[in-house]
């Protein structure tokens, strides 16, 4: 018998295959009724990030802690005084004692799977011993005493973020990639995740498998035209919640062949019969390579017929991954390197790349850092910080030695330099600016929600700003194109 002539359909494989991937004919996925009665297997969920918050009881790092808890994070604190860390932060939280300013404290347990940082810490500042309400003074219309330090501003701003950058900085580089499997550590649930998905069901008679061979995922089997079939194809079940690869550059597989071209197929709908995002490769027969597949290059395709129209590929929701052999390559051009009959194809892995687009270390630093000893500054226009520089230890002037080590860490990282932070309620529109020039006040909530906001905007990366309140009767902008304003800084 040829290929071009009928086969036997087999229908048993076709109900396991709408069974694996719970599927119902014409109408789509039934999940959602399989998880009404509680019939569906529980995938397993993706593991939230570790992020580690420095300075974690603080006026903004308990905010910055609670709005994280609030959004699924899995939040460490570093703290100096655990049992005070416990009444302010709760229980959700888990609470690591260490002192940045003494490194033996930064162990690997303080460390360990974390993948961001934000840096609230500061020198402890309070009013001089002896002042009264009766001196108190003011600027811009806010109350304050004469300070004095408590802490020694070098070891805390610069020997500090030194200490935290040299026992985070290695691994926190290395977080600019997220594997999604890694079939070289292989786990149990391979076949909880990965399931055939032939050309079976749409008659034809194609059969593939997926299984661990040698600490990899081999897909092989036969692919057949018979009965207008011509692919073959495994794929992954809807991933619950949708992979999150926002601020990713694209995918990268390790994968040895046999020669012929493959098609990558990403989806970011929920739906079983959607539209996929796909990316046709080659393959070396029998040579392991490395293929780089950049989001912007995949093309929007329903049924193999590309969508001129399409929307573009949303990175922020990936629904499932799927590996296909087809004799088609789009709108019905044929794959020129397709042969039917057997075939085979290793992937070592499967990882999102170009993480370094999102800042993984925030620092709130202070407005002011780099005026002390500026020529032509008027001292009486400025705040007291700025004023009290040298009283107070040079703080600014360490802030900014702090700043110059993460700019050069070669760590991806914002840089938040608030004016004169204040108790108010949060929700105003905020003022970003470069220079070091803006006085003004801001609301320790904005700056928390600051903090948060920029693990998720590639536009903040690798940018130091000011920020303070705007005006009352200002709208809010949209922050990425604030940040897409301020450009990113210059470093050597």
């Amino acid at each position: 018998m040829t290929e071009t002539e009928n086969s036997k359909w087999d229908a048993g494989r076709f109900v396991k295959t709408l069974a694996y991937f719970r599927v119902i004919p014409f109408i789509g996925s039934c999940s959602w009724l399989q998880r009404l009665f509680g019939s569906a297997p529980k995938q397993k969920q993706e593991t939230s990030s570790v992020v580690l918050v420095a300075g974690a009881t603080g006026g903004v790092g308990k905010r910055v802690v609670s709005r994280l808890v609030k959004r699924g994070y899995k939040v460490r604190a570093l703290v100096r005084d655990g049992k005070r860390a416990k009444n302010i932060l709760g229980n959700n939280v888990e609470i690591v004692e260490a002192d940045i300013t003494i490194q033996e404290t930064l162990t690997s347990e303080l460390t360990k799977d974390v993948t961001k940082v934000i840096c609230c810490t500061g020198t402890k500042v309070q009013p001089v011993e002896g002042d009264t309400p009766k001196r108190e003074k003011y600027y811009q219309g806010v109350k304050f005493y004469m300070p004095e330090v408590v802490d020694v501003p070098e070891m805390v701003e610069y020997k500090g973020i030194e200490n935290l950058l040299e026992a985070v900085g290695g691994q926190l580089k290395q977080n600019t990639e997220k594997m999604l499997f890694d079939f070289r550590q292989p786990t149990q649930d391979l076949k909880e995740t990965w399931g055939v998905l032939d050309d079976v069901v749409m008659g034809g008679v194609s059969e593939s498998s997926i299984r661990l061979v040698e600490n990899t995922a081999l897909f092989t089997g036969n692919v057949s035209t018979a009965n207008s079939g011509g692919f073959a194809s495994v794929r992954t079940r809807n991933f619950d919640p949708p992979k999150d690869l926002g601020g990713y550059s694209g995918i990268e597989m390790r994968v040895k062949g046999d020669g012929k071209r493959y098609k990558f197929i990403l989806r970011c709908q929920s739906k079983w019969d959607g539209v996929g995002y796909c990316y046709s490769f080659d393959t070396v027969y029998n040579i392991w390579t490395t293929v780089r597949i950049p989001f912007d290059d995949l093309i929007p395709v329903f049924r193999a017929k590309t969508l001129e129209d399409g929307k573009p590929f949303d990175r922020d929701r990936v629904y499932s991954v799927q590996l296909m052999l087809s004799k088609f390559e789009y709108d019905r051009a044929l794959n020129p390197k397709f042969s039917p009959g057997f075939f085979q194809l290793q992937v070592e892995y499967i990882k999102a790349y170009g993480g370094d687009n999102l800042p993984l270390f925030v620092m709130v630093s202070s407005a002011g850092v780099t005026r002390p000893g500026r020529p032509g500054l008027n001292l009486d226009e400025e705040p007291p910080a700025v004023r009290l520089n040298d009283q107070l230890g040079g703080i600014l002037t360490w802030k900014l030695r702090g700043e110059d080590a993460l700019r050069s860490s070669g760590i991806p990282y914002t840089i938040i330099r608030p004016c004169g932070m204040t108790e108010e309620a949060g929700g105003k529109p905020l003022i970003f600016d470069r220079g070091d020039n803006i006085k003004g006040l801001v609301s320790r909530e904005d700056i928390a929600d600051l903090c948060v906001e920029v693990l998720d905007i590639p536009e903040a990366n690798k940018v130091t700003f000011e920020v303070k309140a705007a005006k009352e009767g200002e709208k809010q902008q949209d922050l990425k194109p604030l940040f897409a304003a301020l450009n990113p800084d210059v470093t050597s």
